[in-house]
């Protein structure tokens, strides 16, 4: 039976206060949350925008982006000291968020986000010429040579760059340059899945986007898995096991 109390009322008559049992809500079935289909961008895409892009000050974060794979908020909060042009790596140890409060820093969720990236050597180049310009334009503004805690990529006036507004620059220069109208994210999606298409292993794949699991990435990209033809392997099997 149902367990019920008394209570006395305002008016100091008894009523009755019934505990419910079970959660009602719990019988209305919830509706289908349908995924948003994921922008990315193809190679030729990419090719074509970096090339569209050259001459704009955005160039060297978008070549950055899509070739590392790193979130926004992480390029937004790489400090030169993790910045190894020598050895063509860079580490993932924080990254700049926005908050009520203004900009912080914050580290990696988990300790898969930390982590170190290797790049490729058209990045290495193209963040050289970056970082000898963002030197001269420092000296111009009276502002010194940078300390390793300083950012890699900044505004023009040395304060961090917020990410909200490297997405509203982004759309900006897809529209003034009618570029394929895809969310700055698109360029993390591009890089996963030229990662899998080249059929880099999926842990290694994993670890470089930063990734808790393997099964997060085979997750949020098991469409681009699935488009590789069963053929291979089929042949693989025969290879191995094959008389």
């Amino acid at each position: 039976m149902p367990t019920v109390s008394c209570i006395a009322g305002s008016n100091g008559a008894l009523k009755l206060d019934e505990i419910v049992l079970r959660n009602v809500a719990h019988a209305v079935p919830l509706p289908k949350v349908e995924d948003d289909e994921m922008e990315i961008l193809t190679a030729e895409q990419v090719a074509e925008t970096l090339r569209r892009i050259a001459d704009h000050p955005l160039y060297p974060i978008v070549k950055f982006a899509v070739t590392t794979g790193l979130r926004r908020g992480e390029i937004c909060g790489l400090a030169l000291g993790c910045l190894d042009l020598d050895a063509g790596k860079i580490r993932v140890e924080r990254s700049l968020e926005e908050t009520q409060d203004g900009l912080r820093f914050k580290p990696p969720k988990t300790r898969h986000g930390h982590r170190t990236v290797t790049l490729p050597g058209s990045t290495i180049e193209v963040m050289r010429e970056h970082c000898r310009r963002q030197l001269e334009l420092r000296l111009r503004l009276g502002l010194g040579r940078p300390d390793l805690d300083d950012l890699v990529f900044t505004l023009p006036d040395g304060s961090p760059y917020p990410p909200d507004k490297l997405s509203r620059d982004w759309g900006n220069l897809v529209r003034d340059r009618k570029l394929p109208k895809v969310m700055f994210h698109a360029l993390r999606h591009s890089h996963a899945s030229a990662l899998i298409a080249a059929g880099v292993d999926i842990v290694t794949t994993s670890r470089r986007l930063g990734h808790g699991s393997p099964a997060i990435t085979l997750r949020v990209y098991s469409h681009l898995f699935s488009n590789k033809s069963d053929d291979a392997a089929a042949s693989a099997v025969e290879n191995a096991f094959g008389s």
